[in-house]
């Protein structure tokens, strides 16, 4: 391994890919990044002209295998999120099929190590509220598992296909991720809502919740710590969904919504917002999946990450006060 290994990042122009992308340049490293030609660089900054591009798609082998050429390591970030019906097979050609390729031009390439992001909903989700859910819980190919759940999960599984093949590569499962982010985007949008006052009420349910900066984090350490084929969970606390938006309005110094939105509200909501998507062809805010996991409370242990990565974890209303004051700071500029 040379001192200063080529690195290639996938998916570094998103949100967890440029914080990881600006962190490695940060150090020092060398960084290829792969990405679409139309790609936005505004998340980069000024990193994006100190790193080298490869322009391609991950569903098209034969440009991945040439982004890979000369690397050392991979960060694979790239993957589609997206929670509304008929996103099945989008979500399979990216998530599936492009960690098919990804895996396979690493083998090819004889790379040292790749580190693949998946997600907290590639987990399995046990029927019973009082189990912690953590790298071990098996997963559940229930129908009421969202396609984008399953698209990680079959992800990991190209991952673990390639460790059988000779690669060396570690998975690590984020949970929901805040940062500053992109307007539009994510937990972007539940910032914005809740910083505007457009949040009356919250879902009764809750979830793990974890800064963008300890998930680039966790990612390097995986990197240099990670046990092959090991799954580190990079998740936060476990908060409630009163808890989250409370810490949110609190950094902005904005009332926090006191009511509970019913259920079968919800589902109503999304099952409108989904007509909508359909109607103006754009991604829906909220689905009827969604709906289903924000009424329900899921708690997780991030143990693994913590004592055999040495990860550490901020508390997210120190988060939630890191993002207000960075956008409130930029409405002021």
């Amino acid at each position: 391994m040379t001192d200063r290994p080529r690195i290639l990042v996938t998916g570094a122009t998103g949100f967890v890919g440029s914080v990881l992308t600006r962190r490695l340049v940060s150090d020092g490293a060398a960084v290829r990044i792969f990405r679409r030609p139309t790609s936005s660089l505004d998340l980069l900054g000024a990193v994006a002209d100190r790193v080298e591009h490869a322009e391609g798609d991950i569903t098209r082998a034969r440009s991945v295998r040439a982004a890979l050429d000369g690397i050392d390591r991979v960060y694979h970030v790239a993957a589609r999120v997206g929670f509304a019906s008929g996103e099945a097979e989008a979500l399979r050609r990216v998530n599936v099929q492009g960690t098919a390729n990804v895996v396979n031009a690493a083998l090819a390439a004889d790379v040292d190590r790749l580190v693949y992001t998946s997600s907290m909903a590639a987990f399995g989700r046990p029927v019973a509220p009082d189990i912690v859910i953590d790298e071990t819980t098996a997963w559940q190919d229930a129908p009421h598992r969202s396609a984008y759940a399953r698209s990680k999960w079959k992800g990991e599984l190209e991952v673990h296909r390639g460790i059988a093949e000779g690669l060396d590569a570690v998975i690590v499962n984020p949970s929901l991720v805040f940062g500053v982010g992109e307007e539009g985007t994510r937990t972007r949008r539940i910032v914005d809502a809740v910083r505007r006052g457009w949040v009356p009420a919250v879902p009764s349910g809750g979830t793990n919740v974890v800064d963008v900066q300890d998930v680039a984090a966790g990612h390097r350490k995986a990197m240099r710590h990670g046990d092959t084929g090991r799954r580190y969970f990079l998740g936060g606390e476990n908060l409630s969904w009163h808890q989250i938006v409370g810490a949110l309005a609190d950094g902005f110094g904005v009332e926090a919504p006191r009511y509970t939105a019913p259920s079968a509200l919800l589902t109503a909501g999304g099952a409108l917002a989904e007509a909508v998507g359909v109607l103006t062809r754009r991604p829906p805010v909220f689905t009827r999946s969604l709906a289903r996991s924000a009424v329900r409370t899921y708690r997780y242990s991030n143990e693994r990450a913590r004592n055999e990565l040495d990860c550490t974890f901020r508390p997210f209303a120190k988060t939630a006060r890191r993002i207000a004051r960075a956008l409130t700071a930029a409405d002021c500029s």
